[in-house]
């Protein structure tokens, strides 16, 4: 899945996207405000890690601008401001979670995909439906109570189409979720991942929409014919 890092201290950026990378993230990595309301603006996210100080727009204000626009991606407030009135009004304006500086990396991804099922209504770190669900903690899927490993990119493509099930996504849509900025992209890649995970969880998993993207079928979808076929 895809995270804007919004940061402007080089050392901090650096590693923090470098473990972010490691545990399967696709990070876009701005080093000031305008270019994080930018980013938010034009991107779809699975969240944001915003930090407060930053220069050309204080994170305070990029955050204002977000939520004043409607736009509803979880952020998570990461700063070295531990005073309670910083907290309140980030908070106050529509932040997730706060984290101050120095933290653990491992309760940082933690609140992220905390964050990230309260955004998809759920208390659990599973979504979908009895058929297949996805453990965001695990990054497995279950299968009619069977488990099965994904990539990092199967898993940001599944938890995509699970968000949305009955939904088509489009090769751009999907594309924009797994991939990051400067990473290269073939023409065929969605297809491979797709045939891929066919292959794990089954030909009928993942329907394409001839013409349009691919879907999983909601829970009181029934098989169909027509234009939708599973190439």
């Amino acid at each position: 899945m895809r995270v804007l890092l919004a940061e402007d201290d080089e050392m901090i950026g650096a590693s923090l996207k470098q473990a972010l990378a490691g545990a399967g993230w696709s990070v876009d990595w701005v080093k000031d405000g305008l270019l994080a309301q930018s980013a938010l603006s034009d991107g779809d996210y699975a969240c944001v890690l915003l930090d407060l100080g930053l220069p050309g727009r204080d994170g305070i204000e990029v955050l204002r601008k977000a939520r004043g626009a409607g736009d509803r991606t979880p952020v998570l407030v990461l700063t070295a401001r531990d005073g309670v009135d910083s907290r309140v009004a980030g908070l106050d304006l529509g932040a997730d979670d706060y984290l101050v500086k120095p933290y653990d990396l491992q309760e940082l991804l933690a609140r992220m995909r905390a964050v990230i099922r309260r955004r998809d209504g759920s208390a659990h770190s599973v979504i979908g439906s009895e058929g297949m669900q996805l453990d965001l903690t695990t990054r497995e899927v279950l299968l009619q109570g069977e488990r099965a490993q994904l990539s990092a990119r199967e898993f940001a493509l599944l938890h995509a189409l699970l968000e949305r099930p009955g939904a088509i996504l489009s090769r751009a849509q999907l594309e924009n979720r797994i991939y990051g900025w400067g990473e290269e992209v073939s023409s065929n890649a969605v297809d491979v991942l797709i045939h891929g995970m066919r292959r794990k969880l089954g030909p009928d998993a993942i329907r394409n929409v001839r013409g349009l993207g691919w879907r999983i079928a909601a829970p009181a979808d029934t098989a169909r014919s027509g234009p939708e076929n599973a190439t």
